[in-house]
């Protein structure tokens, strides 16, 4: 395992913080300063330009947080960075939308809303702006609109670059306020350096993977509708290092299956070498037909991503993992790499299901608990149990938490993983119960770009 993977890097994740606000802040602040001095505007004008070069920042920048560049990535994790990117598409076009208005207000009058006679670039600037809130619109109605993930990111990927060269080309035409000036060139780098990391992140990086890929080694049934896949690297290379609990994409390359790019947990120990190993459950569309897969299929594996990992909290001594469902299977990965490499740290799994029958790892588990890596108690609860059951029934509440776990919080690292309702209601329990955000680890596995 790469040892540096195991670094916390939160001086890492602040550096990033400050560049990027640095960025969005300092591109502004020079068209203010320099700007200023070229035309003579009011201040208000300037504010308008300002916004929108803040705006065009942050949209440049977009690409560079979910582009998967490991040392962006790392401090954060990348569903971290996921949330921020929505948000900062958001922002972006707020913005762009004070712009006009500044501008309207403070010397152009309102016939930049109404009038037809514009120039050519200025309606490029506004048809840039619809498809920024044409953008965010579907992205935050994406369920509701009925688009699937592909066809939302096929969608996002074309108007993504779209509305970066068409700020651009608006931008270029009307520099009179900066030209002289480094902001000249800035723009421009901007624009260019997000379109070519967009390529990169796209285009070229998964056709470089696609001519090494992973083989599929092994395809076993689990409990109700769970499927285990097992990888192994290209002849002549290395898994990849990783964290126990970090996911990775894959696409698999098979008939029974569409060629599309999905992120599953890692379930297997890095500690154990020359494989990596997915449990999937069948959840419908894509992993409707996951068991089709065969041995002797390939597949394109990325990553690891994420920063859900007990290797990254090395203070942490009194363990609780809070899983629901196939949620499981980032806590089954540090179980089995604390199981291969002898830690002996005490582990209490509170373990939610539907039925005994969805239980998923069962056997191991209980294997585990049987051993002394490490020191593993496990409480099953089950919502739906069958007459014959004789553990825990209910939900995971304050109320089951504090059977299971007793009154004594103080001093226990959570870790929760699981289903977005289940992650929710178990998050709400924790506050209850007194247990601060800092002695909470979460896995947030929502759908990534």
């Amino acid at each position: 395992m790469d040892g540096r993977l195991a670094r916390p890097g939160m001086g890492r994740a602040w550096a990033w913080g400050f560049l990027y606000g640095l960025a969005v802040l300092g591109v502004p602040a020079a068209a203010m300063m320099f700007g200023q001095a070229a035309d003579g505007h009011s201040l208000g004008y300037q504010a308008g330009r300002c916004l929108a070069l803040a705006g065009f920042t942050i949209l440049c920048l977009q690409v560079a947080l979910t582009g998967r560049l490991r040392v962006v990535e790392r401090p954060f994790g990348l569903d971290v960075l996921a949330r921020f990117h929505r948000r900062a598409g958001v922002g972006a076009g707020v913005l762009l939308a004070c712009h006009p208005a500044l501008l309207a207000v403070f010397g152009l009058g309102p016939g930049i809303f109404v009038s037809l006679r514009l120039p050519w670039y200025i309606w490029a600037a506004k048809g840039a702006a619809l498809l920024v809130f044409a953008n965010i619109a579907v992205s935050r109605f994406q369920r509701r609109l009925g688009i699937g993930f592909e066809r939302w990111r096929f969608a996002h990927d074309l108007l993504g670059p779209a509305i970066v060269i068409l700020i651009f080309v608006h931008a270029w035409f009307v520099r009179k306020g900066f030209q002289g000036t480094a902001l000249a060139y800035a723009v421009p780098l901007l624009a260019g350096g997000s379109l070519a990391l967009f390529v990169w992140h796209r285009i070229i990086r998964p056709m470089r993977a696609a001519r090494r890929p992973y083989v599929v080694t092994g395809v076993s049934r689990g409990a109700n509708q769970v499927w285990t896949l097992t990888f192994a690297p290209p002849k002549g290379c290395e898994t990849y290092a990783y964290l126990p609990g970090q996911f990775h994409f894959v696409t698999l390359k098979t008939r029974a299956l569409p060629w599309q790019e999905h992120h599953f947990t890692i379930a297997s120990s890095p500690a154990r070498a020359g494989e990596v190993s997915s449990t999937i459950k069948d959840l419908g569309d894509f992993t409707a037909d996951i068991g089709k897969t065969a041995p002797g299929d390939t597949a394109v594996l990325e990553g690891p991503f994420g920063r859900f990992s007990y290797l990254l909290h090395p203070k942490d001594r009194d363990v609780v993992f809070l899983a629901g469902g196939i949620g499981i299977t980032p806590l089954m990965g540090m179980l089995r790499h604390m199981r291969d490499t002898g830690a002996r740290l005490p582990v209490m799994l509170a373990y939610a299901n539907k039925s005994e029958a969805d239980i998923v790892f069962r056997a191991e588990l209980d294997a585990i608990a049987a051993g002394e890596s490490p020191r593993l108690r496990v409480a099953h609860v089950l919502s739906r149990p069958d007459e014959g059951w004789t553990g825990e029934r209910g939900h995971l509440d304050e109320t089951m938490l504090r059977r299971v776990l007793g009154e004594n919080m103080t001093g226990k690292a959570f870790y929760v993983s699981g289903p977005p309702g289940f992650v929710t209601a178990a998050l709400r329990s924790l506050k209850r119960l007194g247990v601060p955000e800092r002695r909470i680890r979460r896995e947030r596995f929502s759908l990534l770009d």
